[in-house]
């Protein structure tokens, strides 16, 4: 059984940068995937970003494009989301997930994620 921690969340101001972090403990495999997702409250669970555990594709939503990079550590089994020029409209709880290696994957929905973390906080204020 895959498991998923994340760290690395808190409290900043616009335009400043924070670099979360997921642990991956359990099996992989080069076509897994582990992707973030974000929550505010009031809201339903918005996709992020994702990569494949090998590194060779990597996907984002249109709204972080440019502004976020997912990366990974296989050594440390570990993917990183920097998130740079951070807005309010940023803050949520950002939770990371895993998934088996799909024929077609969809990397955009939860159903995709069968492993998910606690969650950790970002708040950007203004």
């Amino acid at each position: 059984q895959v498991q998923v921690v994340e760290s690395g969340g808190g409290l900043v101001q616009a335009g400043e940068s924070l670099k979360l972090s997921c642990t991956i403990s359990g099996r992989t495999f080069p076509s897994s995937i582990v992707a973030w997702f974000r929550q505010a409250p009031g809201k339903g669970r918005e996709f992020v970003a994702a990569i494949t555990w090998s590194g060779s594709t990597t996907k984002y939503a249109d709204s972080v494009k440019g502004q976020y990079t997912i990366s990974r550590d296989g050594a440390k089994k570990t993917v990183y989301l920097q998130m740079n020029n951070l807005k309010p409209e940023d803050t949520a709880v950002y939770y990371c997930a895993a998934g088996l290696p799909r024929l077609t994957p969809n990397f955009y929905s939860t159903s995709t994620y069968n492993s998910w973390g606690q969650g950790t906080q970002v708040t950007v204020s203004s």
